[in-house]
């Protein structure tokens, strides 16, 4: 009995355990959980800190970017405006881009004077440039005053009307019209370049330009122009009497117009030449007027057949 009663009871002390393991057991689970809402809590709380200050920002980062993006953008906007100004500089060497803005200030009504004084030049009798405080006046209040506008649509509109002949033919390509065109472009400067070296040779002191001589020899453009539409619409003998008639206006032009630039004062007067020097600047005067006609035929009697 004791033995029994040493077994039961023997047997029944790991029961007890069993019992107290179940009730730690619960009470560590119970302990763990909250020690794990706990930790929860507490990290919550910590990312809540920590997107505190980055949301609101401290204020030693505004410190720090601030001046370097003002530091930044004024060092680059200084870059930017010396790389302007040397552009500008170099630039305004060879291409005076200001004074460019000039030959281009035209209107409608100087346009349609112009194209007028260039097909018939004949009954125009003022050919003297107006000048407003030693400065010309711009192009749209004197229709005698050089300008690019006509020389420069005038190219363009060769070129147009040169592929509408080649195309009428059958013998319009992109490489024969880019040939047409350099090769008007090519003429056009070796002309600006003989007159300025005859200038030099000749050492003659003018207030003509190398704009203005590029104005001057882009203006043969409009009866190239008249005589090519002429051949395309009538025929070859159109065109020859078109361009005859517009060979012969360009020669007076540029003969009016070049004699107040190149000849002197009592020349220009239509008083005798006198003197060797006189004499040179009238032969360049009108070696210029006569090789506007040449030019013209040259580039435009391979367009008509």
């Amino acid at each position: 009995m004791d033995y029994s009663a040493t077994q039961s009871g023997f047997r029944q002390q790991p029961n007890m355990r069993l019992r107290n393991s179940f009730m730690d057991s619960s009470d560590d689970s119970q302990l763990f959980d909250d020690t794990s809402r706990a930790g929860a809590t507490s990290q919550t709380g910590y990312r809540n800190q920590q997107a505190g200050p980055q949301a609101a920002g401290f204020p030693g980062q505004s410190l720090l970017s601030d001046p370097m993006s003002n530091l930044a953008v004024a060092y680059g906007s200084s870059l930017a405006s010396q790389g302007k100004e040397m552009v500008d500089k170099n630039l305004d060497r060879f291409i005076p881009i200001s004074k460019l803005k000039y030959y281009f200030a035209v209107d409608t009504l100087y346009v349609g004077k112009k194209l007028g004084l260039l097909v018939f030049p004949y009954m125009h009798e003022n050919w003297e440039v107006s000048y407003q405080q030693d400065i010309p006046v711009a192009p749209r209040f004197d229709v005698n005053a050089p300008d690019l506008y006509i020389p420069a649509m005038g190219f363009i509109t060769y070129i147009l009307v040169a592929g509408l002949a080649l195309g009428t033919q059958n013998r319009f390509s992109p490489e024969l019209l880019g040939v047409q065109a350099s090769s008007a472009f090519v003429w056009l400067i070796m002309e600006v370049l003989a007159v300025l070296l005859s200038l030099y040779l000749v050492t003659l002191n003018t207030d003509l330009t190398t704009i203005d001589l590029l104005a001057f020899s882009g203006y043969k453009y409009v009866g190239m122009i008249v005589g090519v539409v002429a051949g395309l619409l009538f025929g070859r003998p159109a065109y020859y009497l078109s361009l005859l008639w517009c060979c012969a206006a360009i020669f007076v032009f540029m003969i009016r117009t070049l004699r107040l630039k190149l000849l002197s004062e009592v020349a220009a007067e239509g008083r005798l030449v006198r003197g060797a020097r006189n004499q040179l600047r009238m032969y360049l005067t009108m070696s210029i007027a006569a090789a506007q006609p040449i030019f013209m035929y040259w580039l435009t009697y391979h367009l008509i057949r």
